[in-house]
């Protein structure tokens, strides 16, 4: 079965000066992203604006980013939704394609919904595809919180793989680690936790920060693999400047801002999430100088 692992990228989905999809500039960055040693391309994710896409879009960009990697790394796609039927609609879509190596699937989000809820949406979408799905899981903004005795369960479904954990809440991560199944596979989803999820037993990262700073980011986990963790650890400190900046605003909004100032043409975020703010600004640009 896939194993995901190392530090997968949530990667931007670039837009035009009028907030329609780039196809060249997305193709483009995802080649400088792998070519700068990020170990999986995620499409979709919550840096990708998963939310303010249609169907018909989402399907357009999964399909620009398989031709972008070329079998080079994995191919991680998002595709989850509100409801359990259109989740699964997607799904078998994004499937149908071909190319992508695992569904990321974050859990419902506005409604409020139970444990047991989890379950049946969960395991209905792993009954309807054959390919590997992780679980995602973001209460911040699903207002869910996928619990550790729900994942245990959904062990049972060999295709889910393992869980993406971006609660920030190191306890949670443990838990999904120590007390589900052993196969499963734990990423974080936070990147001020990516060391110490590694050293907890975790497989790796999706890493938000990898879209403005690749190398720094592949560096944890290749620092940690070859057991130099004073190093890695001092790689993992470099980044808390830039998520303090991220807090000003939109966490996902301030990665793309960050990334159009560094000069790649992602374009804005798709309104109303877009960040047009000089002092976000000038906070990056005194960032990006304690980084040469």
């Amino acid at each position: 079965m896939f194993k995901p692992y190392g530090v997968i990228t949530p990667v931007l989905t670039a837009l035009d000066e009028n907030e329609n999809f780039n196809k060249d500039a997305y193709q483009k960055f995802i080649d400088h992203l792998i070519k700068s040693g990020v170990h999986g391309i995620f499409s979709l994710g919550t840096n990708g604006e998963f939310y303010a896409f249609s169907f018909e879009e989402k399907l357009e960009i999964i399909k620009a980013a398989v031709e972008a990697v070329d079998g080079r790394v994995p191919v991680y796609a998002g595709t989850g939704c509100v409801t359990t039927k259109e989740t699964v609609e997607l799904s078998k879509a994004v499937e149908a394609l071909g190319g992508v190596d695992c569904l990321s699937v974050i859990s419902p989000y506005f409604t409020a919904i139970t444990q047991d809820d989890l379950y049946r949406h969960y395991s209905a979408v792993a009954k309807a595809v054959n390919l590997p799905i992780l679980l995602y899981n973001i209460p911040a903004r699903t207002g869910n919180n996928i619990a550790f005795t729900t994942v245990k369960k959904l062990a049972e479904f060999d295709n889910i793989i393992g869980i993406k954990d971006s609660s920030g809440n190191f306890d949670n991560t443990l838990k999904y680690i120590e007390n589900t199944d052993p196969r499963l596979h734990v990423l974080a989803g936070s990147d001020s936790l990516i060391l110490w999820t590694l050293k907890a037993g975790g497989s790796g990262a999706i890493s938000g920060c990898s879209n403005v700073f690749p190398e720094l980011m592949v560096s944890i986990y290749e620092l940690f693999k070859k057991g130099d963790f004073e190093a890695a650890n001092e790689a993992q400190k470099k980044i808390r400047p830039f998520r303090n900046v991220m807090q000003m605003g939109n966490p996902n909004s301030v990665v793309k801002r960050a990334a159009q100032l560094l000069g790649y043409e992602v374009g804005p975020a798709r309104a109303p999430s877009n960040v047009q703010n000089e002092a976000i600004d000038k906070a990056l640009l005194d960032v990006f100088k304690l980084y040469k």
